[in-house]
C-alpha cells in the first residue's frame, strides 16, 4: 500500500494552477510558431506572432495568458493500492484550487449556483473526474477550461445510420458555428461512442493529450488528419478574420456504445490549451 498525504496534494494542485494559467505546453507553443510560417494570410500571420508575443510576456511577466482562467478541471488517476491520508481526497483537491487561484491571483469565475449566480471568491468547487487504476500509480492532469469556447461546445446523439460521415458533418459543422466567438486557432477535443456523459468526457479529456500524438487507432488518426485539413480549408482563420490556420489540432477518442446509438460530442478550446500533469 503507497501512501500519499493530502498536503502534498495540495502544494502540487496550487503549483499545477498557476503554472498552467502562466505557460502553455510545449507542443501548442510549436504549433502556434510554426502556423506563423505556413499561414497564408498576412492578417492571420500578425495575429499569429502576437499570440505568440503574447505567450512570451506571460512567461516572463508570470501574468496569466488569458483574462479568462477558467473553471478547474481536474483528472486523477488512481491507482486501487494507493491509500489517500490526512483527509478526504477532493477537499484536498480543492483546497489546491482554492491555494491556487487565490496565492496566484487568478481570476476567480465560478458561481456556487448556476442560478443564483454568487461567486464563490476562490475559484471552487473544481470539475473532478476519477480514474481507478491497477497498481500504486496517482497522476494529477489540471486543465483550467475558459469558458469563451467551452460555450460553443456540442454533443449530439446521432443515428447509427449516420455512420462516419455523419460524424465528419457534426464536427465540422460545430467548428464553423462557433467561429470567432470560440477564439481560434483551435484546439478540438471529441469523443465518439459510450453514452450522453461518456463521449462529454472522453471530448474534455482529449484535449489534455499531446497534440504531436496521434490515436493509436489506425482509422481515428485518419480522421484527425483528414479533420484538421478540412476545418483549415474552412478559411475563418486567427481570430476568425480569415486565414489557413483555423484549427491547430483535432484529437479524437472513442468508447465502445450501444447498437442503437452513435453519440458525438465536441469540446472546443481556443489557442490557450491549459493543462499540467504530475505524478506524485
Amino acid at each position: 500500500m503507497r501512501i500519499i498525504k493530502t498536503e502534498d496534494i495540495i502544494k502540487n494542485v496550487s503549483e499545477m494552477c498557476i503554472e498552467a494559467n502562466l505557460s502553455l505546453t510545449c507542443d501548442i507553443k510549436d504549433k502556434i510558431v510554426n502556423a506563423i510560417d505556413t499561414e497564408k494570410s498576412e492578417l492571420g500571420k500578425k495575429i499569429l506572432s502576437q499570440l505568440e508575443e503574447n505567450m512570451k510576456i506571460a512567461k516572463e511577466e508570470s501574468i496569466p495568458i488569458c483574462q479568462d482562467t477558467g473553471m478547474a478541471v481536474v483528472f486523477v488517476k488512481m491507482g486501487q493500492d494507493v491509500h489517500i491520508e490526512g483527509g478526504f481526497l477532493e477537499d484536498a483537491i480543492n483546497e489546491g484550487i482554492r491555494k491556487g487561484y487565490t496565492e496566484g491571483f487568478l481570476r476567480k469565475s465560478v458561481v456556487g449556483d448556476p442560478l443564483i449566480r454568487e461567486n464563490t471568491k476562490d475559484n471552487t468547487p473544481g470539475i473532478i473526474h476519477y480514474e481507478v487504476v491497477p497498481g500504486d500509480v496517482f497522476e494529477l492532469t489540471v486543465a483550467p477550461k475558459g469558458f469563451g469556447s467551452e460555450n460553443m461546445s456540442k454533443i449530439a446523439m446521432l443515428k447509427p445510420a449516420d455512420g462516419i460521415e455523419g460524424v465528419k458533418n457534426f464536427i465540422v459543422n460545430t467548428v464553423k458555428e462557433a467561429g470567432p466567438n470560440a477564439c481560434p486557432p483551435f484546439v478540438v477535443g471529441v469523443g465518439i461512442g459510450g453514452t450522453f456523459e461518456k463521449c462529454a468526457l472522453l471530448a474534455k479529456k482529449a484535449l489534455t493529450r499531446n497534440t504531436d500524438v496521434h490515436n493509436s487507432i489506425d482509422y481515428v488518426k485518419d480522421l484527425e488528419i483528414e479533420l484538421l485539413e478540412k476545418i483549415n480549408s474552412t478559411n475563418l482563420g486567427p481570430a476568425g478574420l480569415g486565414g489557413s490556420t483555423t484549427a491547430l489540432a483535432i484529437n479524437i477518442e472513442t468508447y465502445p456504445t450501444h447498437i442503437a446509438g452513435l453519440p458525438v460530442a465536441v469540446n472546443m478550446c481556443c489557442h490557450v490549451n491549459r493543462h499540467s500533469t504530475r505524478s506524485l
